[in-house]
Parts: C-alpha cells; sequence; structure tokens
C-alpha cells in the first residue's frame, strides 16, 4: 500500500504522461508536488521498487510508467 505522497506522486506521473506524451522531470515533480529533489528521489525509489514504474537512480529524468494508479489489495 503506497503513502498518500507516494500515490500523489505516482498520479502526477500517470496524469502527466497521458496529457503531455512524456514523463515529467524530477525537478518538474518537485514543484508540482512541493517536495525537495532528495524527497522526490526516495518517493520514485519506492515506485519503481513497487513496480508502478521502471525508473533508475543513475538516470533520474528517466522514467516508464508501468501502472499509473495504485492497485487494490484486496483480502479474502
Amino acid at each position: 500500500m503506497l503513502s498518500d505522497i507516494e500515490r500523489k506522486v505516482l498520479r502526477v506521473i500517470g496524469n502527466y504522461s497521458a496529457g503531455r506524451r512524456r514523463t515529467p522531470t524530477v525537478d518538474e515533480l518537485c514543484i508540482k508536488t512541493g517536495r525537495n529533489r532528495g524527497g522526490i528521489m526516495t518517493i520514485l525509489e519506492v515506485l519503481a521498487n513497487e513496480d508502478y514504474i521502471e525508473w533508475k537512480r543513475t538516470e533520474p529524468d528517466k522514467m516508464l510508467v508501468l501502472e499509473a494508479w495504485e492497485r487494490k489489495g484486496y483480502s479474502i
């Protein structure tokens, strides 16, 4: 389950890429979320580890959206 800020960043990335046909840069994410660069890098790392995006810290402005919305975790 994603935290509120992780969910927000994922939605910003998904909406941004759908509207502009490219993913936002880390600096653009900082502006849109009000977070600093280090915070955004940490959030992107979490999203990559959870397989929502493909992203590498060595190329911070290159990302690929795998899932634009949080998965629903249903338990039976």
